[in-house]
């Protein structure tokens, strides 16, 4: 079952639980923390932007999960296949950031002593500043980078938990944002340019369960010219309303049912396959950079590979049209976490 919201409204009921269940292809149901029934420790809001190049790339987080906030900038480099993350972590912020209750407007805005990250909207564009001087033992990083969309639809779903009606996870998914700008780090200047480089936006806000695994797989770039990417996911919640696979072709959604990741666990480097129940999706994974970590605080504790690499296979629109990817550059992750 494919259930797509249509009317807008409430996100949640008087009583917390949600007021529709299912995908959209924006953000129809009005999401406020305020509303939100369970235990404030519960509540999760995170921004997550990933833009990438042939040969570079970086992701930028701003994440409230109310018991403890992270600021985080991976950068990526497909020449060496390396990468670098470093993050800050400050406790116990409890909705204190003021994440933006839709990712339409609104700022997010983060003004730590050592980083600063301002999300902001202007002239009809998502800009994205940075500096953390101390990013990667003191080298520093900074950098603006401005984020055009390119699609008119987006992946959006509402996902409940069969376990606890106080627990949802509300989700954009923002594919083929063309990426202009630049970031200087080691002293080298990596630039973004539109007709090149493309993001994504991961906009998460909910409540979630203690513990759970997910796996999550995105894509965006150029395919014979024109804007392609797709988000695909599955293994936390109640899916039985909707997945969250969908295709984006030149500005248009197109939505699947099911997608299987097959993963080697015991090496995460070998190549890993995709399949859909309705054979829409079908492709191979190359990974080139495991981006891996482990943190276990008892209590709390996450494990983590989001891999980067080339999908070659096939796609099926929704009328039927097949799309033939070769190496085309994205990543995929499994994650485990008690939090």
């Amino acid at each position: 079952m494919q259930h797509e919201i249509t009317q807008a409204g409430p996100l949640l009921n008087t009583d917390g639980s949600l007021a529709q269940k299912g995908w959209a292809r924006n953000l129809l149901l009005n999401y406020k923390r305020s509303e939100i029934k369970a235990s404030p420790l519960r509540i999760k809001e995170w921004d997550y932007y990933c833009i990438l190049q042939k040969d570079y790339g970086i992701a930028l987080t701003v994440a409230d999960n109310s018991y403890m906030a992270l600021y985080a900038i991976n950068v990526y480099d497909f020449t060496t296949n390396k990468e670098i993350t470093d993050m800050v972590m400050v406790p116990f912020t409890m909705g204190k950031l003021h994440m933006p209750e839709h990712s339409a407007h609104g700022d997010t805005v983060v003004n730590h002593k050592k980083v600063q990250m301002q999300f902001t909207h202007k002239n009809g564009k998502r800009v994205l500043d940075f500096n953390f001087p101390e990013f990667n033992k003191g080298k520093g990083i900074k950098g603006r980078i401005e984020l055009e969309t390119l699609n008119k639809d987006s992946m959006v779903i509402a996902t409940p938990w069969k376990e606890d009606k106080l627990a949802f996870y509300y989700n954009q998914k923002i594919n083929c944002l063309a990426a202009s700008g630049e970031f200087i780090f080691l002293g080298k200047k990596y630039t973004f340019e539109p007709q090149h480089a493309l993001g994504v936006l991961d906009w998460g806000r909910g409540v979630w369960t203690h513990k759970n695994r997910w796996y999550w797989g995105s894509a965006s770039g150029y395919l014979d010219g024109k804007p392609f990417g797709f988000n695909i996911g599955y293994g936390f919640g109640d899916t039985s309303a909707a997945t969250e696979n969908m295709l984006f072709y030149n500005g248009v959604s197109h939505k699947i049912d099911e997608v299987k990741f097959i993963i080697n666990t015991d090496d995460y480097m070998q190549p890993w396959k995709f399949t859909s129940n309705d054979g829409r999706f079908e492709l191979d994974f190359e990974p080139a950079i495991d981006r891996y970590s482990n943190t276990n605080l008892l209590l709390l504790q996450s494990k983590q590979h989001q891999v980067f690499g080339y999908f070659t296979g096939t796609v099926i629109l929704d009328d039927g049209t097949p799309l033939y990817l070769n190496r085309f550059l994205g990543f995929a992750e499994d994650v485990f976490n008690k939090w």
